[in-house]
């Protein structure tokens, strides 16, 4: 009988320290995801070089939609120092802009045709901003795939190549190979790291590098071979793409110019004859020439846009 009490106490106490063991570990772990917390949320209220962001709560609101999560995977792309929430804001203060001051110059009228082209301006700067970024990293290519070869031959892993072309590379590369490893440090596959890449800025250089790379990893083979000829690849189409653009810069420069020219020729005639927009349109066939114009000036501005774009 003595034993038994003395086993039922025994097991009373080492119940309670293991209790008293996980209670304390559970408070260091709410204590450690609280911290986590709170370093994660000041980051995000802090852009680059600590500069203090802009409308949090619009921002927070903003993320929960498809919208604010589409303007999120854009800015992510162009590499802008923007929130999703700064972005909309500043864009609905432009649109309002050019309203009052399109129908002010103008005409009431030209009013929401303006906010409709500043709003598809906004749209067009995040798809420039994406190809211009597309565009730096792709011409850091051939330097990006002549490290991960060296470092490969030099028997390191792909894992390690790749955070070393992260700290030797500037932006955009840099910055991108930079999540690349850090998706990987915290158990991300190749696959699925190399991958987001391939989406963020798409191109079919990266494409290639991004299969080759995923192809080696899965079943080895003579991976600095296929980098050394990739880069040499790479130089020959970054050289043809340079006399391409060179070639169609005129091509260019005549599609931007020519609504130009158009928004000009308004702003002569309102000058010329004060009043003529605002009577113009007016009358229900004015505002119908105007519209048909405007499109007719975008399918052109469109067409030589196709024109001139050769995917080399």
């Amino acid at each position: 009988m003595n034993n038994f009490v003395l086993i039922t106490i025994g097991v009373t106490l080492l119940s309670c320290v293991f209790v008293v063991m996980g209670v304390h570990t559970y408070s260091a772990g709410r204590a450690q995801q609280a911290a986590l917390v709170r370093r994660l949320s000041s980051a995000g209220e802090l852009g680059h070089a600590g500069r203090q962001r802009r409308f949090r709560r619009v921002d927070r609101r903003l993320r929960r939609t498809k919208l604010g999560r589409r303007i999120e995977l854009k800015l992510g792309a162009t590499g802008l120092d923007f929130t999703p929430g700064e972005f909309f804001v500043y864009t609905l203060a432009g649109i309002v802009g050019v309203w009052a001051i399109a129908a002010s110059l103008l005409a009431s009228f030209f009013g929401p045709v303006a906010a409709l082209i500043a709003l598809w301006g906004a749209n067009a700067f995040l798809n420039w901003q994406r190809a211009k970024r597309t565009e730096k990293f792709i011409n850091q290519l051939p330097d990006l795939t002549r490290i991960l070869a060296n470092a490969t031959q030099a028997g390191l892993a792909l894992r390690t190549a790749i955070s070393m072309a992260a700290e030797e590379l500037e932006a955009p590369a840099g910055e991108e190979l930079g999540r690349v490893a850090n998706r990987l440090a915290v158990g991300h596959s190749i696959d699925d790291a190399l991958s987001e890449l391939s989406e963020r800025l798409p191109s079919r250089e990266l494409v290639v590098l991004v299969t080759t790379l995923v192809l080696s990893s899965r079943a080895g083979g003579a991976i600095v071979g296929s980098l050394r000829n990739l880069t040499v690849t790479l130089e020959q189409r970054k050289e043809t793409r340079r006399e391409v653009k060179t070639q169609l810069s005129q091509v260019t420069v005549t599609a931007y110019a020519i609504p130009v020219i158009g928004i000009g020729s308004l702003l002569m005639l309102d000058a010329i004859m004060p009043g003529a927009l605002d009577r113009m349109t007016g009358a229900f066939i004015g505002q119908t020439a105007v519209i048909v114009a405007i499109g007719l000036y975008t399918v052109g501005f469109a067409l030589i846009r196709r024109m001139s774009k050769i995917d080399v």
